[in-house]
């Protein structure tokens, strides 16, 4: 076979995946309605482990970091290709996580981030199967656990650090955006500041003092920073936390923040700045300034004229897909730091990314999963390397 063979089967494929309908929405309406924050993905994990054994992976294992991990042998096995999904949600498990269905949406918390994104790795064994796939690689199907905000990778950092497999490839998988096409890493530092007023404070005093007013001056100093334009880097703030109520002086407040940059070297500096700023503002205020930095990453990838890149963007081509090229931070970087060729690819469209009312399309995702089995085909084949 060639890859101007399997880029030629793919219009056929798309066809064909409208069949597995059923079973991949149902799939991902059960794993949707399973809370996973990060570091409590117990269930959802045994879930997709389930659905392993049901389909008849002779390898399905949780590992010593919660990872639920299913091999299909490939016809020689020599080489693995790894597809990852990080089992994850920004929702807490006390929200309420019912999913809506209709005839061409789903909605609900955490459906395209990434409740998708695990529902097709469990979908996939299946499809396989039925469809006649075989592979000559091992396929290791992966999902990740403690991936977002302060588990900063921890699962899958743990599972390169640790297994035993010769991978070739690995591809990620989010539920969201249908042509996102990640090959790169961006350095990234990402941490929280914190702003507390002493305990000793004189509360009998009139709005002299406030942990808002004090991280308001942090605020005001990550602005005046000058940041350089070439290599890009910005600092993203993201969230802001603090007070009670209306009439009581804010003893604590918070600012989550992320700095990103092309240069390592960069986000150094910046982030030597950001820590001179909170000592700065301690200093300046007598108020308790915390700088807690929990997740880094640094730039890296695969070329633009990469084969595994090339190969990418000719199956999108031939799905008429517009590829989205933009750098990530996610499994993506855990995969770069080991020298390992990966991509970062989305399965649908989606809207209100991590509000209670996230959605999916459903009609596009036959098309990204064409897109997937596509790339996974060519990769296979030798043709990515």
């Amino acid at each position: 076979m060639s890859l101007k063979s399997v880029i030629g089967s793919l219009d056929n494929l798309q066809d064909q995946l409208a069949q597995f309908r059923e079973i991949l929405l149902a799939n991902l309406v059960m794993i949707g309605e399973i809370p996973s924050p990060t570091t409590g993905e117990e269930d959802r994990i045994e879930f997709l482990l389930n659905r392993f054994n049901e389909a008849g992976l002779p390898e399905s294992s949780i590992d010593e970091c919660g990872n639920g991990i299913g091999v299909l042998n490939g016809t020689e096995g020599e080489k693995s290709i790894l597809i990852n999904a990080h089992a994850d949600t920004v929702f807490s498990s006390k929200t309420d996580h019912t999913m809506q269905v209709t005839s061409d949406s789903i909605t609900g918390p955490g459906v395209a981030d990434n409740s998708l994104g695990l529902a097709v790795l469990a979908t996939l064994p299946y499809i396989l199967e039925e469809l006649d796939i075989k592979l000559k690689n091992n396929l290791i199907l992966f999902g990740g656990t403690k991936s977002l905000g302060r588990g900063d990778l921890e699962g899958i950092r743990f599972f390169l650090d640790n297994n035993d497999f010769n991978i070739k490839n690995a591809l990620c998988i989010e539920g969201v955006e249908l042509g996102r096409l990640s090959y790169t890493s961006i350095g990234m530092l990402r941490g929280e500041i914190t702003c507390k007023v002493p305990e000793t404070y004189d509360w009998s005093r009139f709005g002299d003092a406030s942990a808002i007013l004090t991280l308001n001056e942090v605020i005001n100093k990550l602005n005046d920073m000058r940041l350089p334009k070439r290599p890009r880097t910005s600092v993203v703030m993201g969230s802001i936390s603090g007070g009670s109520s209306f009439n009581t002086i804010a003893k604590e407040a918070t600012l989550g923040f992320e700095l990103r940059s092309e240069s390592e070297e960069v986000v150094e500096d910046v982030g030597k700045t950001i820590q001179d700023i909170a000592m700065e503002v301690a200093s300046k205020t007598g108020d308790e300034v915390e700088l807690d930095i929990f997740a880094r990453r640094r730039p890296g990838g695969i070329p633009y004229a990469h084969p595994l890149n090339e190969c990418a963007r000719s199956v999108m081509k031939n799905l008429e897909i517009e590829p989205r090229l933009a750098p990530s931070t996610s499994e993506l970087a855990a995969l770069i730091d080991k020298g390992i060729p990966a991509l970062t690819l989305g399965i649908t469209s989606g809207d209100r990314i991590h509000k209670m009312n996230e959605s999916v399309k459903i009609e596009p995702i036959y098309k990204g999963l064409a897109q997937l089995i596509g790339i996974l085909i060519a990769t296979d084949g030798g043709f990515c390397e």
